[in-house]
């Protein structure tokens, strides 16, 4: 087991936590959490990769244990996060990476991939979203209507992702052996989003994210342009991001390799982490030769 240090750095005034694992003039893997978690999601990954790659995963500001300042002092949107990623990277003298993104990840990452491709040598998405026909309609219709019309009639729609029975929901369902799936989780995850001024920050982000999918053509462009190496595995039953939107990477991307897990749902690293590990782990050392596994 690779021992996993636990920092703080300092970004634009504000302190962001990640974990870091591995050597440090390793070739750099950057992890990118979704909502409502942080990089504690990747609490079994980092150890399983630190090996060959030194292992970068933050907290969003927001989220976990980076700072949180209240929504009307910080401007919570998916370019602020991105920004504030691109400058920890910085910091830490990362010039290029392959990154693992994965729900709210997914947005964060593929911006820094259009301000800077030169620095991507490869992407693991995860259920991380890039196409239209990723979206479940039925969980998205309240996003899509707060962020249209935000106001008294639509935001107990989204508030509601917010309650406990919702997070546990993100975790379980779609999942074959939901007893793999620790209950901390979601209970950890409440808890963060449930400290005070933390709902209006989330609002913010739920406001903000119809501004992903006009991103997306640019996204596609940089993926026929750059050919970048994009392993997409996939919880098959994720009712968040669906099986379709994991196949529309092979439009952009001839030679995705695309894996939907069986009896997998949205955060498959809790209950399928052995095989992801072993597809990830296999998928870097064909396509990052520098960092046999």
């Amino acid at each position: 087991m690779m021992d996993i240090r636990h920092q703080y750095a300092a970004v634009r005034g504000h302190r962001v936590f990640y974990r870091e694992a591995g050597p440090r003039d390793a070739p750099a893997l950057v992890l990118l959490h979704g909502f409502p978690t942080s990089s504690r999601m990747f609490r079994r990954l980092i150890p399983e990769l630190a090996d060959r790659f030194r292992v970068i995963a933050p907290d969003h500001l927001g989220f976990g244990h980076s700072d949180t300042p209240p929504a009307d002092t910080f401007h919570y949107t998916f370019d602020a996060l991105a920004d504030i990623t691109a400058e920890l990277l910085t910091g830490l003298g990362v010039t290029d990476y392959a990154m693992y993104v994965q729900d709210y990840g997914a947005p964060i990452g593929w911006r820094l991939a259009l301000r800077n491709p030169e620095a991507l040598t490869a992407v693991i998405t995860q259920n991380g979203n890039a196409y239209e026909e990723g979206f479940v309609p039925e969980f998205w219709a309240p996003v899509w209507a707060y962020a249209k019309d935000p106001g008294p009639g639509t935001e107990p729609g989204v508030r509601a992702a917010l309650e406990l029975d919702a997070l546990r929901w993100q975790y379980l369902h779609g999942v074959d052996r939901p007893e793999l799936v620790d209950p901390d989780t979601w209970t950890a995850d409440h808890r963060d989003i449930s400290r005070p001024g933390n709902d209006l920050v989330q609002l913010a982000l739920f406001r903000d994210y119809a501004t992903n999918p006009p991103l997306y053509p640019r996204v596609h462009a940089y993926f026929r342009e750059s050919r970048v190496p994009l392993l997409a595995v996939w919880g098959a039953q994720d009712r968040i991001f669906g099986p379709d939107g994991a196949r529309a990477f092979a439009r952009d991307l001839p030679d995705a390799e695309i894996h939907l897990v069986p009896g997998g749902g949205h955060f498959l690293l809790e209950s399928h982490l052995d095989s992801t590990v072993e597809r990830i782990r296999d998928f870097l050392a064909r396509r990052l030769p520098a960092a046999r596994m």
